[in-house]
């Protein structure tokens, strides 16, 4: 039996931004006193300089390049902001040890984004769980018994008035001088942009940064197909946000498509429409079209700014977050090829050296590692936004749980969806089995992101329940671990069966025990764990990144 037959009802959540459902007590005590902080480590980060063949753009496509990095870094300044707070310069100056002011730049702050968010310095307490997007002494009580309308806003911060009360304050006021900037930078290299739609779109990106209205930008982006230079910039994720996942913080990514790997690429999202219909779920699972206008291409990316640049750096994007406009065009798919082969060679290869049985490490593949990193992102496409008894979306159901749940799903799905257009005779000659062992080794990069992060939380979950299905096998001899390919099918199967129906059920309970339960690092992984680090295994990368790095000064 093919093990798709095996998956149940399937939801889906692409924003991590929810309503309150659950009447949550108040936030947990904040300790008397400082954590112990932990190791500062900048070393466990490779560094890797962006560059990208420039030489096929024109002079006014790469002084246009110069000026969407110099909006970027309006946005790493915001998001600084956002992370730490305003005075987050002078205080990265009084810092006087070279190493810990470096891990405090890599970090955005004194908390390390890879070891859950510890303090690595004295005197700090752990990471506010809602950053400065509300008042430190806010509890989630008085927040959900307040009169706020529009309090789940991505993009606006909660204050308090004069008199003590709380209150929305939209970024574009609280940020309106950095904002016009960055505004105008976006025209200036508009009037440069040799493509008319994307030139029409960074002025609409512009108007959208001010103003706070960014659904109009994001439709026109779906449309824009003939230009080789790209940018993501604004709010965008609310990973930052671990108070509620209401809020976006801000980022950037300046790209150029890789036109060879696209071509490759491109035919893969004309499968979404028949995968969705092809669901092995009820109907009402899958009633939901996703749009037909999904895009699937692949990037060098030449800048990263705020949050895409903390802690563990992202390999691929999946946009636009907002529903209406995936439902409508459907979503982009960037693949960031030079960051995927970053990681690939300097982590993903020492990894398996260390960890995986030695006759399966022909296994690991550089073709593999991307596809399965490009199916993850295709996976979030598929599904249902919206839960089956039609009460609220999905990623409102799960609330602060949806990030980890929807990042689980889309890992299982895209093996799934390997599978089926590997049967269908869509990937070539590939082996099945190179697509398993590297995602097996891929789960051993993202869990050492902690649980901080909801990719590593879902692939806690992940390891775990494989683990316990047979599908993975640890050799007590050799501390190396195998692929049961005989297993893994089912394993795949009962998890995606589990995962699927709490989205598609909106079932919170549920979603928190399996991650309570599942989503922890045992004793014995943690002892295999620590063998990377012992092997100076680096857990991820770090820029060289700007104008000098690509000769544009």
């Amino acid at each position: 039996m093919k093990f798709l037959n095996l998956i149940r009802p399937l939801g889906i959540v692409l924003l991590s931004v929810f309503v309150s459902s659950c009447g949550q007590e108040a936030p947990p005590e904040v300790p008397a006193e400082p954590l112990e902080k932990v190791e500062v480590r900048p070393e466990i980060y490779a560094d890797f300089e962006l560059t990208a063949d420039l030489s096929h753009l024109s002079d006014n496509q790469k002084k246009m390049i110069a000026l969407l990095i110099d909006a970027s870094q309006i946005m790493d300044d915001l998001f600084w902001r956002q992370s730490f707070g305003d005075n987050y310069e002078e205080w990265l100056d009084s810092i006087a040890d070279d190493r810990t002011r470096r891990f405090a730049e890599l970090n955005y702050g004194p908390w390390d984004a890879l070891d859950d968010d510890k303090p690595f310095m004295d005197g700090f307490w752990s990471k506010p769980l809602g950053a400065q997007f509300y008042p430190e002494d806010m509890s989630k009580d008085e927040f959900e018994e307040a009169y706020l309308p529009g309090k789940a806003d991505l993009y606006s911060f909660v204050r308090r008035d004069q008199a003590g009360a709380l209150k929305l304050v939209p970024y574009h006021v609280e940020y309106a001088e950095e904002l016009a900037a960055a505004a105008r930078l976006l025209r200036e290299a508009a009037m440069l942009a040799e493509s008319p739609n994307f030139a029409n779109y960074l002025k609409l990106r512009a108007a959208a940064l001010i103003s706070d209205d960014f659904q109009l930008s994001d439709s026109y982006w779906m449309d824009v197909k003939d230009n080789e230079i790209d940018v993501v910039i604004g709010p965008i994720e609310t990973y930052l946000d671990r108070l509620y996942g209401y809020r976006a913080a801000y980022e950037a990514y300046v790209l150029i498509k890789d036109l060879e790997w696209s071509d490759r690429l491109s035919r893969f999202a004309a499968f979404l429409p028949q995968l969705q219909d092809g669901l092995p779920v009820p109907d009402e699972y899958k009633w939901e079209s996703p749009g037909t206008n999904a895009d699937l291409n692949a990037y060098d990316v030449v800048y990263y700014a705020g949050h895409s640049n903390a802690g563990s750096k992202t390999i691929a994007i999946n946009l636009p977050n907002d529903e209406q406009v995936q439902l409508e065009k459907g979503s982009r798919r960037l693949q960031l090829k030079n960051a995927m082969e970053a990681k690939y060679v300097k982590i993903l290869e020492p990894i398996a050296d260390v960890l995986i049985a030695e006759d399966q490490r022909k296994h690991i593949t550089f073709d593999a590692f991307f596809s399965n990193t490009m199916f993850h992102e295709v996976a979030h496409g598929l599904g249902i936004k919206n839960t089956i008894d039609g009460k609220t979306t999905v990623s409102l159901a799960l609330q602060d749980l949806a990030s980890s749940m929807e990042e689980g799903k889309a890992d299982i799905l895209g093996l799934y969806m390997i599978t089926e257009l590997l049967e269908a005779g869509e990937l070539g000659d590939a082996d099945l089995r190179d697509f398993y062992v590297t995602f097996m080794a891929g789960i051993f990069r993202s869990i050492r992101f902690g649980a901080a992060s909801a990719h590593g939380r879902a692939n806690m979950v992940r390891f775990n329940f494989f683990l316990d299905e047979g599908a993975f096998v640890r050799d007590p001899e050799t501390g190396r671990y195998s692929v049961d390919f005989d297993r893994m099918g089912a394993a795949i199967a009962n998890l995606s069966r589990v995962l699927l129906t709490l989205q598609g059920d909106g079932d919170y309970e549920g979603a928190k025990k399996l991650i309570e339960t599942k989503g922890i690092i045992t004793p014995q992984l943690q002892a295999d764990l620590d063998r990377l680090t012992q092997a100076s295994i680096p857990v991820d990368i770090v820029f060289q990144q700007g104008v000098a790095e690509l000769g544009l000064e």
